[in-house]
């Protein structure tokens, strides 16, 4: 799950050889030096929303509110434009505050493009983690404490986890779907791969509770114990399409309704995206430092290319219905071109984006990564969206997608080179 992970499935993730996926970085997956030259993860101070927004809260340019039911919550979340419609509940401890977790308390997750938040009613702590655009994700913890303005402290015991294979080697997120007994404890031999939106949807939200329409298909999320999943296997879809959760929790403890589908699968999409980004940036700066070129990173871009433009997704078989305050408050971000286009389209029908390429192109973390891999980068994306690089691995993109994709961020991607033009 996003965020720190128990002890001994630390054990788990890290002793355990996963094997590669068709879009990981060919198995190049292996924690990289990031704490060394020319990284120093841990050494270096972090610039980024979250340590600007300390900065104004400690010279008193912003006050951040104190709510009697939420704590800091919702005002740290306005603060950082985190939106409530985001929420996502996952019920499997996997947290340090795991003891908190349970189906009847589970832990909420909220994100922007960039920036996460996780909370549990009850709590002494809240969660935050956001993707640096220099040194990956960096996590924080905030004390929920009235007496003294909320602190950002940036917490290094989440790198166990989060800095390892799972994360594609680099500070990063990810998402995991692992079954749970009825009080939230994980059954590991029951896990499927990390959630990507590579995953079958039959393959993810294991330890999740899921709201929102999918019709026929089926996934693991909503289910409670281990009986739940037996049933499951002799009743297809069972407490799939749900629309509320009050079966199972009070809706009260939270900020928001519900734990839109729509949501978990933008958020499954965007936790990969941004590993990605990270390893790319990080691993280039190795590259240079080390050899003063970066040709022995030609698998790791094209597996890049592979996923930001979703080449592998999984597909939709029937429509899937959210929250529509989600989708309106997730594409109120848009950059539209002239003809009213965006990469945040979402389809929803047979895919997740209507035109499959990453909202994350536009991202500071993207325009950060050294300008010798990113020019790279740009040249080989031009080159598969005008037909010039037949690889079979990027082939099967429509001619009309590849057009779209095209004009859209010729209009609204600044600082392209001139060919793109």
């Amino acid at each position: 799950m996003i965020f720190k992970s128990l002890h001994y499935t630390l054990l788990i993730t890290v002793l355990c050889t996963l094997p590669a996926s068709a879009e990981d970085f060919q198995g190049s997956d292996h924690p990289i030096d990031y704490d060394e030259e020319p990284v120093n993860y841990s050494k270096v101070q972090p610039h980024n929303k979250i340590e600007d927004l300390q900065v104004k809260i400690n010279s008193g340019a912003v006050t951040i509110a104190w709510d009697e039911k939420f704590g800091y919550l919702p005002a740290v979340m306005e603060a950082l434009g985190i939106p409530k419609s985001s929420q996502t509940l996952v019920f499997s401890k996997t947290s340090l505050q795991r003891k908190l977790i349970s189906p009847a308390n589970p832990r909420s997750l909220y994100f922007s493009d960039d920036i996460y938040a996780g909370y549990i009613p009850g709590a002494p702590v809240m969660e935050f983690s956001i993707a640096d655009p220099k040194i990956g994700a960096a996590f924080y913890s905030v004390v929920q404490d009235k007496a003294a303005p909320p602190s950002f402290v940036r917490n290094s015991d989440c790198m166990q986890c989060h800095g390892a294979q799972r994360s594609l080697g680099v500070p990063g997120h990810f998402m995991r779907s692992v079954p749970t007994d009825t009080t939230g404890e994980l059954d590991v031999t029951g896990e499927a791969n990390d959630m990507t939106h590579c995953a079958p949807l039959a393959d993810r939200w294991a330890g999740w509770y899921v709201t929102g329409k999918h019709g026929a298909q089926q996934h693991r999320g909503n289910l409670v114990g281990l009986k739940a999943y037996e049933r499951a296997k002799s009743e297809p879809g069972l407490n799939g399409n749900l629309t509320e959760l009050d079966k199972y929790f009070d809706q009260d403890s939270y900020p928001a309704k519900g734990s839109d589908i729509v949501a978990l699968m933008v958020l499954a999409h965007q936790t990969h995206m941004h590993n990605y980004i990270a390893r790319m940036n990080l691993e280039t700066r190795q590259m240079m430092a080390m050899y003063g070129h970066t040709r022995y990173l030609r698998h790791q871009t094209e597996a890049f290319l592979r996923y930001i433009l979703f080449t592998e997704e999984a597909t939709l078989t029937e429509p899937v219905e959210g929250n529509p305050h989600f989708i309106t408050d997730f594409t109120a971000q848009s950059v539209r071109d002239s003809k009213g286009r965006s990469l945040r389209d979402l389809d929803l029908k047979t895919r997740l984006f209507k035109y499959p390429c990453s909202f994350l192109i536009y991202s500071e973390s993207f325009d950060a990564i050294p300008a010798v891999m990113r020019d790279q980068i740009l040249q080989a994306l031009h080159d598969i969206l005008t037909g010039k690089n037949t690889d079979p691995q990027f082939a099967h993109i429509p001619a009309e997608d590849r057009l779209a994709i095209l004009e859209i961020l010729r209009e609204t991607k600044p600082n392209l080179p001139d060919y793109w033009r």
